[in-house]
Order: C-alpha cells, then structure tokens, then sequence
C-alpha cells in the first residue's frame, strides 16, 4: 500500500484505490475480500503435502499426537503415573490437537491441527512481507510455500512453528498500523508465548527495531543496527559464562535461510544452491535495472538491516543452552533461528520489481523440492505402515522401545514414527517428552507407561540403554536389513542393550 499515493499494486498488475485514512487492518479485510478466490486457491494448493500420504511424516509430529493421546488417558484416570502439569509455554499446539482430538478422532485432529498451523504459517509470511513492500507478493508464493514445509515444519516443532507464524502476523500489523492497531502483537503475545518464548521474543524485539527504526532519521539507522548487534553479542557472553553452551555444526554461512530446504538427503542441495543463485541474480539484476529510480532501495533499507542481524543472532547465538536443574536443553536453536531468516530473506525478495520469470523461477525450484518431499515421505510413510502391522500383532497394551534411523544424509528423524502407530495400541516407552519435563505430560518413576528419566531415553533413542528387570515385559522394534527399511520386532530381557539386534550401515 503506498501511503503517498493511496494504492496498492498487486503483483499482478492490478492496482487497487485505496483511501489514504483507511485503516490497515480495514484495508487488509477489504483486500482479502477482494481476492478471496485467490486466496482460497492457492492455501489449497498450500496444503496438498498435507493430504497427499495417509499420514503426515513431520518428526515431532507422532510424539506430539501420541503424548495428546497420553494427556487424555491421565485425564480419565485411565494411566496411573501419568500426570498432566500447569504450562504458559509450549503447548498450544498440544492443546489444540487434544481438542481436535476428543471432537474428530487423532487421524483427523492431525490432518485439520497440521493444516491450520500451515495455514498461519503461509499467511502470516505472505502479510510480512506484504507489510515490507507495500504491495502482495503474489509472484512469491512458491518460495513462501517451499519454507512452509522447510526444515521446522518436517521436524515437527509446530509450537515453535505456530509462535512464527502469528509473530509475523503481529509484526505485519505493527509495521503498517496505525494508532491502536499498532496494539495487535500485545494482544497476540499471550497466544504466541502459550505456543513458544522464541517467537514472542522475535516478535517484540522485531517490533522494537522497526518502531525505533521509523522514528530515527535513516543516517542513524547504523548506529541502531550497531546497538542491536552489540545486544546479540552480549546475550553470547552472558549465556556462555552463565549456563551450558552448544557450539554450531558447521559454517555459520549455510545457515542463511536457505538451509531450511536441506531435509532427507544430499540431493536438496539441488534446491539449495538454486534458490541461493537464482535469489542473487534476481536481486542483482532488479537493482541495475533500478538503478536510475529515486529511492527504489527504501524496500530493502530495513528488511536488509533485519536479515544481516537475523545473520549475527545465528553466529553468536548458540545451538543448544543447558540450563541448570532442567533435564532437557533448549536444542537446535541456531536451525531454528533460520526460519527466521528465511522470512526476511523473503521480504527483501519482495521488495523487486516482480517480473513472470520470478515466478517461473521460483515455481521450477518449488516444483524439484516438492517432488523430493512427496517421494521421500512416501518411503518414511511405508515404514510406519511396518511399525504398525508390528505393534499391532502385540497383546494390547504392551511397552515398546524403537530404534529406527534417519536415512542416510538426513537432516530429519524418524524416531518417532513409533508414537504415532503406538496410540491405541501400545505404549511409546522410551518417548521423550515426559521425562524430559518441558511438556504437559510428566511421568512419575516406577509407572509402566514412560520413562521418567530424561537421560535414560536419550540412551534409548541411541539404542545404548541397558534394559532393567523393572522394564520388562518391553519390546523392540529395530531395523533388521542394511536398507534401513526393513522392520523387525523383539522382546527385550534384561541386561540387554535395547538395540543388540538392530543392524546399521555404520556397523559394518
């Protein structure tokens, strides 16, 4: 929407009037009204992967569902052991898949929890970047659709991904609101914290930027950036002297937004390296052919200053924090922060002139990386299809350990496919989340539903636990080919290691 000359542009070449005191919020509803069948077309094209196997395959996904399964048996009485704690954070996305839950069934609270937290996700990056650039990036929505289903999305951190989603939309409405408006994200705080602390502190750091950004004249913007850059390294020294600290895996310069795309093997690299290069030419190119244009950079001024810090948070910032008397760390952070960056990546992409060949480039690109999700999942889907006919030709009820593997090159787990074929059937013994006491679902020591001991099912997941008498009867559930998959299942005595059996490649 420009503001001085009362339109907004759509990317489609439209232009549509818009009054100079209407408010962005108003404005918003009319636009959306306006192109509801646009919009309503392409979240369904949005949503495809999400119908397209029998299950969704997203990481985090099964213990998700499995511990909302847990939640409902301690509700009813019905696993003693099992207590439900009093959280403010990370749990939004629980809370709504139990709700889903007890109304549609888990088959359907996955399929309708996962869509509207896509759906939260596309749109709130769609309305930031709009807010950027004045005008609705229609050209770019197959490059928002690629970090819809990036890395956060298949390892299924859906709080986290849902606390992003509304922050964007929140820092969209403060960007270009006015008066009240410019209220919204103290009213979405409470919503975001419930779902996770990372993206309300995004948020109101996000909000703090571009507020002190519009009020300073733009020669002092670089000593805004410099003062927010000083900020980040100061949060470095005091999380390295004050707790536990988790260095980067690798150059912090793959880490730049991109990186979301690398997900089940080598072969995404493909999309990596074509989005980082076709990004660069499309940029380089818009800003020669702007060159002569007065002001044509004031669009990428901020988003640009956002990205580049976004880029000193993923240096300083570390992977992992251990904090004292907690169980579990804070984990991969710095792969988290890039969604992050993905989106402001996206607002300066934005911010050019939109051209067809954008979209046919950023569409060829979307089309490589969508059909390597489709295959790859497919596969994953079929394992759990194994795990399931295992399980189900248990006596009910049963204690199930699993040590399954991410294929090789995989920047995604698998773990957890056990969960997901375990409700209603058997019990995820070994599932973190209770013993790791960072969810709703807690676990009191000698119950026979889950182990309490946080370190005790890192070791299971490493298929390094030493299987007690107290554990027993338990089964495994274990890879028995070197192809990874093909399943097997066994019962566990005591002394075992929960995967003697299981069969690697990097055994060999």
């Amino acid at each position: 929407m420009e503001s001085d000359a009362g339109v907004l542009r759509a990317n489609s070449g439209e232009t549509v009037e818009v009054k100079t005191n209407e408010s962005a919020l108003r404005h918003s509803a009319r636009f959306v009204r306006e192109h509801w069948r646009r919009f309503a077309a392409i979240s369904a094209i949005v949503l495809i992967p999400c119908y397209w196997h029998r299950v969704i395959v997203s990481a985090d996904l099964g213990s998700h569902l499995y511990n909302a399964w847990l939640a409902q048996l301690a509700e009813r009485g019905q696993a003693p052991g099992l207590w439900l704690a009093r959280q403010w954070t990370n749990v939004l996305f629980d809370y709504l898949l139990s709700a889903l839950g007890s109304a549609f069934g888990w088959q359907s609270a996955e399929k309708i929890g996962v869509s509207i937290a896509v759906l939260i996700f596309f749109w709130g990056m769609f309305a930031l970047v709009s807010a950027t650039t004045r005008r609705a990036p229609w050209f770019l929505a197959p490059c928002l659709a690629m970090f819809t289903y990036g890395y956060t999305f298949h390892m299924g951190f859906f709080n986290y991904y849902l606390s992003l989603g509304l922050s964007f939309f929140g820092l969209a409405i403060f960007w270009r609101g006015r008066g009240w408006e410019r209220l919204a994200p103290l009213v979405l705080a409470p919503l975001i914290m419930l779902a996770h602390p990372l993206g309300l502190i995004w948020l109101a750091g996000g909000c703090a930027y571009i507020g002190m950004a519009e009020i300073l004249p733009r020669r002092y913007h670089v000593l805004l950036f410099l003062a927010a850059a000083g900020l980040l390294v100061g949060t470095h020294v005091y999380l390295w002297h004050r707790y536990v600290a988790d260095p980067h895996l690798g150059p912090f310069y793959e880490f730049n937004g991109a990186d979301q795309l690398l997900l089940f093997g080598d072969r995404y690299g493909i999309c990596y390296w074509a989005l980082v290069v076709f990004a660069a030419i499309a940029l380089s190119m818009d800003a020669i052919r702007r060159r002569c244009e007065p002001q044509w950079w004031k669009y990428y001024w901020i988003p640009l200053q956002l990205y580049i810090l976004a880029e000193v948070g993923v240096y300083f910032l570390p992977r992992g924090i251990h904090f004292p008397h907690k169980a579990a760390a804070i984990a991969l952070v710095t792969e988290r922060l890039t969604s992050i960056s993905a989106a402001i990546a996206c607002c300066l992409l934005g911010a050019m002139k939109p051209s067809k060949w954008h979209l046919a480039g950023f569409l060829a690109i979307a089309t490589v990386f969508f059909s390597f999700i489709y295959q790859d999942t497919g596969k994953l889907d079929g394992i759990e299809r194994q795990i399931e006919r295992l399980v189900s030709a248990l006596p009910p009820d049963q204690r199930v350990l699993g040590t399954i593997d991410s294929p090789p090159g995989s920047r995604i787990t698998i773990q957890h496919l056990l969960d997901r074929a375990c409700i209603g059937r058997c019990f995820s013994y070994g599932n973190y989340e209770p013993g790791s006491a960072m969810f709703r679902v807690r676990a009191l020591p000698g119950n026979p539903y889950a182990m309490s001991d946080y370190a005790d099912a890192v070791s299971m997941e490493n298929g390094e636990y030493e299987v007690q008498p107290e554990d027993l009867p338990a089964y495994d559930v274990y890879e028995c080919s070197l192809s990874g998959t093909d399943l097997c299942i066994a019962p566990l005595h005591a002394g075992d290691d929960n995967d003697s059996l299981g069969v690697h490649p990097d055994d060999q």
